[in-house]
């Protein structure tokens, strides 16, 4: 392992060549959608900039980020692609956001009164995409004649440009849903009535990870891509019956810093929670929940090392963790808690059922402390450190 870029022995591996392939599984799948890639929250985790070259360059035409910030980011990283901020941004922010070509979500008619009063003259139209509530209940424009009020209203001004609307889906990794299908319903109705008001929006989407993969049906031409591009399924259920295998990106890997020997009545860890029964090999990680490995994990969770399961026993700590070996092994030793080693596999999923959460929010709780290491045709292509600024 190259350590050009980072100095401790706990790290993340993001192999790039999973993303690329997860694209083009979806690509296949959708050939009539074009696909934003969501890379949120540091994409999931994943580093944001690093997943945007990537999606870019398998296909993927557009981006999505949660908010201006992020957006920002990858534009001063030299990312010249669309960008959608998916949540609302202050109305005083809307002309960075048009000096800067991002484009923005709007569901409030007073957004856009309050934001016009902020534009400059010189700024070009601003793009926007109109959110719509069809049942998720948390941001969007609900009523019809809500609709029908905002987009007259744009359709009088001549900057802001309806460049799209969408939806999301509650349930969309639910096979059988009632909601789903209302949702769906609803929002191609509010389509509908955009059309006969002469609106004609480039991109239509509804579709996310899940309702990707179900092939959801309607007047729709692009698939906003977030968790199943980094390989993981959007639940449970909908990983049983999927149309193609997702391969997961993330990897989660450490080495023993420290091996000893326990004697019978020794007790591991704050509040002495485990106690050697038998004379013991115990080994120490470091990492711990300040890195994102939950408190909760133990007891329960493994580690691989030589390819075989080890538990962690005691309570993890704030920055290391300890692990039982059926035999004394060498300090250095690699130990994987998320990934694979010989025919051995700890999945994401597993991680979220023990931290009884599900698979979306392991990635994004790696604490930015965690060197990333980029691979891509099976070598190193990056080391990102972010306390180092590298």
């Amino acid at each position: 392992m190259d350590r050009h870029h980072f100095y401790r022995d706990t790290w993340a591996e993001i192999d790039l060549d999973k993303i690329s392939r997860n694209i083009k599984s979806f690509k296949k799948h959708l050939p009539d959608h074009k696909i934003m890639a969501v890379v949120k929250a540091n994409g999931y985790g994943h580093g944001a900039y690093q997943i945007a070259l990537e999606a870019l360059d398998s296909g993927a035409e557009l981006l999505a980020v949660a908010i201006l910030d992020e957006a920002l980011a990858l534009r001063r990283q030299g990312i010249s692609a669309p960008i959608l901020v998916m949540n609302r941004i202050r109305p005083e922010y809307v002309n960075l956001a048009a000096e800067n070509e991002i484009s923005l979500t709007v569901f409030q008619k007073e957004w856009l009164l309050e934001a016009e009063t902020y534009l400059k003259e010189s700024v070009r139209p601003i793009n926007i995409h109109l959110k719509l509530d069809t049942g998720m209940g948390r941001v969007g424009i609900k009523e019809e004649s809500e609709l029908l009020e905002i987009s007259s209203y744009m359709k009088q001004t001549a900057v802001f440009h309806i460049e799209g609307v969408f939806t999301h889906f509650a349930t969309a990794d639910e096979w059988e849903s009632e909601l789903f299908e209302e949702q769906r319903k609803r929002f191609i109705n509010h389509i509908g009535l955009l059309h006969e008001t002469g609106v004609k929006p480039t991109y239509i989407h509804s579709a996310n990870s899940a309702a990707g993969i179900r092939k959801v049906k309607g007047p729709f031409n692009l698939v906003r891509l977030g968790i199943s591009m980094y390989g993981l399924a959007p639940s449970l259920e909908l990983k049983e019956s999927l149309p193609f295998p997702l391969e997961e990106a993330f990897s989660l890997h450490s080495e023993l810093i420290h091996v000893k020997k326990l004697l019978p009545g020794d007790t591991v860890s704050y509040g002495a929670t485990y106690t050697a029964k038998e004379e013991e090999w115990v080994g120490t990680l470091p990492i711990g929940y300040a890195d994102g490995w939950q408190r909760r994990l133990s007891p329960g969770a493994s580690v691989l090392i030589r390819g075989e399961r080890m538990p962690i026993i005691g309570r993890i700590c704030m920055d290391q963790c300890m692990v039982k070996l059926p035999f004394k092994v060498d300090v250095g030793e690699r130990a994987t808690l998320i990934g694979t080693q010989n025919a051995n596999k700890i999945q994401m999923d597993e991680v979220a059922h023990l931290a009884k959460t599900i698979n979306y929010e392991i990635p994004c709780l790696i604490s930015s402390r965690v060197p990333r290491v980029y691979v891509k045709n099976g070598r190193i292509s990056e080391n990102m450190n972010v306390i180092l600024n590298f």
